[in-house]
Parts: structure tokens; C-alpha cells; sequence
């Protein structure tokens, strides 16, 4: 998020925005990187347990990734055209899940939303906030057909690091010092 961690608010909603995806399109992404024969092959699809040429499920989530990173981008330039100093996002620990609902079809629009369910300041890294994030996307006919729980770091802008912390990083430096601090750990 492209927001300080004191700023973001919980179950706030970012439309990400839509995408439309067509068979040429789903059959080159699938080509390079998913080569399955119902990604690939329309006839060949039709008698798979899909019915038909679907995308894959990693095109639908490299869309929506996309997606989020445009929205983060966007984001950053309205807070600098408020006059604001936009937040500093950090990277991604992980995905807790992901699911894919329902298989996006030649023709089928899908819209994206990021919305954070959750925050908490790190445990292990300091100065910075832990983001528990839910994406989603939905098709034309209102059917969600992928759901991912991801993780997100965001930086805090009012830490202040303990004197403590600010010695040992202090003397880790320090030539004599530093290796002995260095092995104990």
C-alpha cells in the first residue's frame, strides 16, 4: 500500500479495475507459461471438464497483480498531487491463499478489488507494519472466480527507533566490536 501503516484504514475497498480477456490473449500467456492443452487449444478444450478454452489460473492472477501495482502507482501520484508525502510499501511475505472460483473464459471482463482486513506492526522487523490483504475478481456475470489472502509490508512513518537498537547497530560497525557482537547472535 502506497500509504503510510497509520494511514490505511481497515476494509477500505481499492478498485483495481477490469480486464477483458480474449482467446489469442489466453492461448499466448498460456503458450509461454502454462502450456496446457485446455489453454491452449479451443477443440481440443472442448471435450476437457471445462467445456471450452479457459485462461489460466496464473494469467488471472498476473492480470490482477498488474492491477495492483498500477493502483499502488496511481495511488502514490494522487497523495503527491494532494501535496502529500505518500507511504512506502514494502514487499510481500507471502500468500496465505489463493483460490480460483470459477475458470475465466475467452470474452469474460473481470474486475479486481484489493481491500486490507487486517494490520499489525511487524515482530520481527522494526519500523515497519504487517497488511492483510484480500483480493478478488469477479466476472461479468457477477461470479467471483479468483480470492487470494496476501501479506504486505508498509512502512510506519512515526517510528522512532529505541536508543538500544540504535547502540547495537552502532557497534556492530565498530571494527574489534562488531564480529564479537556478530557471533553471538
Amino acid at each position: 500500500m502506497t500509504r503510510w501503516f497509520e494511514d490505511i484504514v481497515i476494509d477500505e475497498v481499492f478498485p483495481l479495475g477490469s480486464h477483458t480477456f480474449g482467446a489469442e490473449e489466453i492461448i499466448r500467456f498460456a503458450t509461454l507459461y502454462d502450456p496446457q492443452y485446455f489453454h491452449l487449444d479451443a477443440e481440443a478444450a472442448k471435450h476437457s471438464h471445462f467445456g471450452g478454452l479457459v485462461a489460466s489460473g496464473w494469467h488471472t492472477v498476473s492480470v490482477g497483480h498488474r492491477k495492483m501495482v498500477d493502483a499502488l502507482f496511481a495511488e502514490e501520484e494522487r497523495l503527491r498531487g494532494l501535496g502529500k508525502e505518500p507511504g512506502v510499501s514494502g514487499p510481500s511475505p507471502g500468500v496465505n491463499s489463493m483460490d480460483f472460483k470459477v475458470p475465466v473464459r475467452p470474452g469474460d471482463t473481470v474486475t479486481y478489488e484489493l481491500v486490507v482486513t487486517g494490520k499489525r506492526a511487524s515482530n520481527s522487523i522494526p519500523g515497519w507494519g504487517l497488511l492483510f490483504n484480500k483480493l478478488t475478481a469477479v466476472n461479468q456475470r457477477g461470479e467471483l472466480v479468483y480470492l487470494a489472502d496476501l501479506v504486505g509490508f508498509s512502512k510506519l512513518r512515526d517510528y522512532r527507533m529505541p536508543i538500544r537498537l540504535k547502540l547495537m547497530l552502532a557497534l556492530i560497525k565498530v571494527p574489534l566490536i562488531g564480529p564479537l557482537l556478530k557471533r553471538g547472535s
